[in-house]
């Protein structure tokens, strides 16, 4: 690039270009290509680049530093303790996602109400209209503070003041800094307000919660940068025609980003659900065909769920693999060893894959369960609904035992499940009585069990 060569940028997203054009094309928006001063700042004596020096950096060494104790606050929703690590840090920023109707604005109206001390930004609704979301939650609140302001200084300033112990930010979307260019929630205008309410959340130690809206492809709208400048991301994932919900943290400075919260919807907010393998399976039908549970970890906690498979005679050249809650790469791996490994002649039949409740199996532990739920609807077998099913399996069809196997077992055996079909591994483990395991080497072994 030459010194003076000049740049133009994408309000909206950010984007850069050497020239003006119509049309973003990254986010495709038009009439956000502005232009940029990106001239180097020159020594007004020599006309070079300016060469100021700068004092050295302090430095330590890490066993100079002194341990800092996280101190935590528990948020009464022990759900969403569990996500964050065990609560909320003070001075901590959390962008909370999703879609429309999912439940991020009544979950943080029900945060409010159980802490003390809080105040409660929304550009979204007004006053008036967050009272009947109140009533209808039986929030009586007499510590909230409501407030529709939506100029980020006015909030950095009153967060600085008041020194709440939770703020809201109902959304980012709709704030602006009116030191700053451009319109509510474009690139500048989100990082400008987050920047200014960062600062006054560190100084009054105000925990803050910001809710963020979700674009088309399922991430938060608004600049990438966003994410990295909080603390903590927090994602609702669910079917909003549904009343399950998961709470999914995606980033977390101060803890784990494995661990998941279930909530159900109600009348009345969202309710706890604090026993997942129960309310998943509770709605489970009679013995069928390609049907069949699994145990997967979401952070420490071992979580039962319904694999489905369906096998049907394609009717195209091509037969369709189709997944919902599992990866897709990984069902035509599996289909593919099923069918070299087990002589099961999957080419012409079209495979359907699906994880009830809306949960994501995504570790190797459910490859088991799709394999054995593939080859019993494949032989129209129904198999016992008192049994599950995990483990890993690799091209050569053997089985591989899996992480956190006795704490899997030990939730089998409190849902009532009768038999398990996994590998074991060498050392021995902790069976209880009630329950009775099977240990598999292959796919072949496991397959014969259901022809």
């Amino acid at each position: 690039m030459t010194k003076n060569q000049q740049l133009y940028h994408c309000t909206n997203c950010g984007s850069q270009f050497p020239k003006w054009t119509g049309q973003c094309q990254e986010c495709e928006k038009w009439g956000t290509i502005e232009e940029e001063n990106n001239s180097p700042s020159t020594d007004t004596d020599s006309g070079k680049n300016s060469t100021k020096n700068y004092p050295s950096a302090k430095t330590k060494t890490l066993d100079k530093i002194e341990k800092a104790e996280t101190e935590r606050f528990e948020t009464k929703i022990s759900e969403l303790d569990r996500v964050l690590g065990g609560g909320f840090v003070p001075g901590s920023m959390i962008l909370l996602g999703g879609e429309p109707g999912i439940g991020k604005s009544t979950i943080s109206i029900q945060l409010a109400d159980l802490l003390d001390n809080t105040l409660y930004f929304s550009g979204e609704e007004s006053l008036s209209q967050i009272k009947i979301r109140a009533d209808r939650l039986d929030v009586e609140s007499e510590d909230m503070q409501l407030s529709n302001e939506t100029n980020a200084n006015i909030i950095a300033s009153t967060i600085a003041k008041e020194k709440p112990k939770i703020a809201v930010i109902d959304s980012i979307q709709t704030l602006e800094a009116d030191d700053v260019g451009g319109k509510k929630g474009n690139t500048k205008q989100i990082q400008a307000c987050t920047t200014k309410i960062l600062k006054a959340a560190k100084k009054s130690n105000t925990a803050v919660v910001i809710i963020g809206h979700v674009t088309k492809e399922g991430g938060v709208a608004g600049p990438k940068t966003l994410e990295h400048m909080v603390d903590t991301v927090l994602y609702f994932e669910g079917d909003k025609n549904r009343k399950m919900r998961m709470l999914r943290s995606v980033k977390n400075r101060f803890g784990a980003t494995d661990e998941i919260g279930v909530f159900e919807m109600t009348q009345t907010g969202l309710k706890e659900i604090k026993n997942p393998s129960s309310a998943l399976l509770e709605e489970r039908g009679e013995n069928m065909p390609g049907s069949i549970v699994t145990s997967l970890m979401e952070g420490t906690r071992p979580v039962l769920v319904e694999i489905q498979a369906l096998t049907n005679k394609s009717i195209y050249g091509n037969p369709a693999r189709k997944a919902s809650g599992f990866d897709l790469n990984r069902l035509h791996v599996l289909a593919a060893v099923l069918q070299k490994r087990a002589k099961l002649n999957l080419a012409e039949f079209d495979i359907h894959i699906n994880v009830v409740g809306g949960l994501k199996a995504e570790e190797p532990a459910a490859d088991l369960s799709v394999c054995f739920a593939i080859a019993s609807a494949y032989n129209d077998k129904p198999l016992n609904k008192n049994l599950a099913v995990f483990g890993e399996v690799g091209l050569g069809g053997e089985v591989r035992s899996v992480s956190n196997l006795e704490k899997r077992i030990k939730e089998c055996s409190k849902l009532g499940i009768e038999k398990i079909i996994t590998k074991l591994p060498d050392n021995n483990i902790s069976i209880p009585d009630s329950i009775k395991v099977v240990s598999v080497k292959n796919i072949k072994e496991l397959v014969s069990k259901t022809s």
